[in-house]
């Protein structure tokens, strides 16, 4: 058995004005509640250490690069990779990255037991728009704030484990988990901050959001015989409401752990990684099964052509 416990470290809402050292001391007090429950990595959300800013539509690149982060770790995260280290817990969190060429990502990290960082990963699925628009209920501005990822899907060893990440929006695309999946990964780590209702259309409520998002992470777990952590950042963040659902995911796609709350809240569970070696042998051999000469327009096209078309 290669046993990794895991805690999902949901948290509740950050709002506009919140300082960074406030946001990190609630996430070393989850890190603390984790080490003492023997977790050996702790998985944070998406866009971790400030309130979900692409919500404002801002033009002043001064006010824009505020959010973000030059380095990591910086002066207000360094206290987190030192609890984290001190307490020999593994951590993966999200957050907003300035590159010293000035290019802007939404970006999450894992670290080792010691704190140094073994893997990055940038959002590739950006949802939303680039310019304000007045037929929403409230902006959604990824587009704008973010260029999509460069850096694909990657998947690391670490803590004995191949370990990959995606980020909110990814986790809807199943060429997201597949990719990791043709690497062997064995736990995929995710942070979000979805809202609880459509900006385009408020009939699709809290209710339906959650099950598409556990129905497309449960399902990615499955197909791919692997682990999937999924981890909300949640509540009524600068009076727009996002939902919880954060959950620990099995590779036979069962939910073994749920949140409860939607606020600053621990789910541990301890994750066999070599569960994930009798669907990865049989119905999910890729080796045996893929028939890679009829994928050819999931990598050679984006929209829908009809057969008829003529296209």
């Amino acid at each position: 058995m290669r046993q990794i416990v895991i805690g999902a470290a949901q948290m509740g809402p950050i709002q506009k004005d919140e300082p960074r050292k406030a946001v990190v001391a609630r996430m070393i007090a989850l890190l603390e509640q984790a080490a003492a429950r023997g977790c050996d990595v702790i998985v944070y959300p998406e866009l971790c250490l400030t309130t979900f800013f692409p919500r404002h539509f801002m033009e002043d690149a001064a006010e824009i690069d505020r959010w973000f982060e030059r380095e990591m770790p910086g002066p207000e995260t360094a206290p987190l990779f030192e609890a984290a280290r001190a307490r020999g817990v593994a951590m993966s969190f999200g957050y907003a990255e300035l590159t010293p060429e000035g290019r802007r990502f939404n970006t999450a990290i894992v670290t080792d037991k010691a704190g140094r960082i073994v893997g990055k990963y940038r959002k590739v699925h950006l949802p939303g728009h680039a310019e304000y628009d007045p037929e929403r209920s409230f902006q959604h501005l990824e587009k704008r704030y973010f260029e999509p990822g460069d850096l694909g899907f990657p998947v690391w060893r670490n803590l004995d484990a191949w370990m990959g990440m995606c980020i909110c929006n990814d986790r809807r695309w199943p060429e997201v988990y597949r990719v990791m999946g043709l690497q062997g990964v064995e736990l995929i780590m995710l942070g979000y901050n979805t809202p609880s209702v459509n900006s385009q259309d408020g009939r699709e409520g809290l209710e339906r959001r959650l099950y598409h998002s556990e129905l497309s992470m449960a399902a990615g777990a499955y197909q791919n015989a692997a682990w999937v952590v999924g981890v909300a950042k949640a509540g009524d963040e600068d009076g727009h409401h996002l939902m919880a659902g954060s959950v620990i995911i099995d590779p036979d796609g069962i939910v073994v752990a749920r949140a409860e709350t939607e606020g600053d809240e621990l789910l541990v569970h301890g994750c066999d990684m070599d569960a994930c070696n009798f669907g990865k042998s049989t119905i999910f051999d890729f080796a045996r099964h893929r028939r890679v000469e009829h994928y050819g327009p999931i990598t050679a096209q984006t929209g829908v052509i009809h057969p008829d078309s003529g296209a």
